[in-house]
């Protein structure tokens, strides 16, 4: 269990770094903002452009990757349905909410746990890309097209409490008028294809899918970049939880515990389920539970900031999920391993 401490640990102390530069201020007033805008739009589009880039694409149809894709669908249904229908929150809102109980943090520690404790990096990559292919473009849709119409911040201005998903609150903030915006499936679109997510998550595919190896000169500065996307993230993490929080906002809210609920205890269940029935066992069983497993990406709170939405719940889940991450790994591998 020494790979668990190890990733854990390390995410734990450079979160803390960010809670250090936050609650001093040491970069300034509005510097998680800043560092938002840099992951959203320079560095994780360049870490997903070369993991995506350099995987192998049979992944995606492997029975691993079907348990993935279930699960997690899933796991992302219920979420929608439960703040969306049943509780009617806001799109936007109900989006990072759903992204939260869904999207985990296979990166900066799945890829570590895969390494270390599964033995094999390649166990992460059908969760990461199930996430870029599938989960990623379908939020950014949603969340592109409703920011208009909800009356929400043009990506990047919103920082702070979640005060945001009021709509009233937001009505004066400076946004584009639904109006000027392109309407229908070609504005959506538009936006869509203009995200730089979704733009270094389609160009690493498209170069993964070529019949030749891309030359490593051409992937090394964006290997370079993409290195920076986990330690600023985590910072990103760490800074925000500095942030005073506004005189109405509760901690432990319902949409709170339906995610940890949702990540650390149902989407472990499920994998087990699945991948029993499906037939998986002995490693191949211990890689999709781990990975199902996981944390809140630490993403899904620069994704928040960025679009001005559900700021709170993204980042208390990112905190709380990842200090269950430990027992809940630990139970896993007795258990399977």
């Amino acid at each position: 269990m020494g790979a668990v401490t190890a990733a854990l640990g390390t995410m734990a102390a450079i979160a803390v770094v960010g809670w250090l530069l936050g609650r001093y201020r040491l970069l300034g007033p509005g510097a998680e903002q800043v560092l938002a805008r840099a992951v959203f739009a320079i560095a994780a589009p360049s870490l997903l452009l070369v993991t995506i880039a350099e995987a192998d694409l049979h992944l995606l149809v492997s029975r691993t990757a079907l348990v993935i894709a279930i699960t997690t669908a899933a796991v992302a249904l219920v979420a929608a349905v439960v703040v969306r229908v049943l509780w009617r929150r806001p799109t936007g809102e109900a989006t990072v909410v759903t992204l939260a109980a869904s999207y985990v943090n296979a990166g900066n520690l799945g890829l570590p746990l895969a390494v270390y404790l599964l033995g094999d990096a390649v166990a992460v990559v059908p969760t990461l890309l199930f996430q870029l292919l599938v989960l990623a473009p379908i939020a950014f849709t949603i969340l592109d097209s409703r920011g208009s119409r909800e009356g929400g911040r043009t990506p990047g201005l919103s920082v702070g409490p979640d005060a945001s998903t009021d709509t009233d609150a937001l009505a004066d903030d400076g946004a584009q008028p639904a109006a000027s915006v392109p309407a229908g499936l070609r504005g959506v679109l538009g936006r869509t294809l203009r995200n730089p997510i979704i733009i270094g998550t389609l160009t690493g595919l498209l170069l993964a899918a070529l019949p030749w190896t891309v030359p490593t000169v051409v992937l090394e500065p964006f290997r370079l970049i993409g290195a920076a996307a986990a330690p600023l993230a985590l910072i990103t993490f760490g800074m925000s939880l500095a942030l005073p929080r506004g005189s109405g906002e509760r901690r432990f809210t319902r949409e709170l515990t339906l995610v940890v609920v949702l990540r650390s205890v149902v989407h472990p269940l499920l994998a087990v389920g699945v991948g029993l029935l499906l037939g998986l066992e002995g490693p191949a069983l211990l890689a999709v539970v781990t990975m199902a497993a996981l944390p809140t990406a630490q993403n899904v709170l620069v994704y928040a900031l960025q679009y001005g939405r559900g700021q709170a719940v993204a980042r208390d889940a990112g905190l709380v999920t990842t200090l269950l991450a430990m027992p809940v790994m630990l139970v896993i591998a007795a258990v399977l391993g």
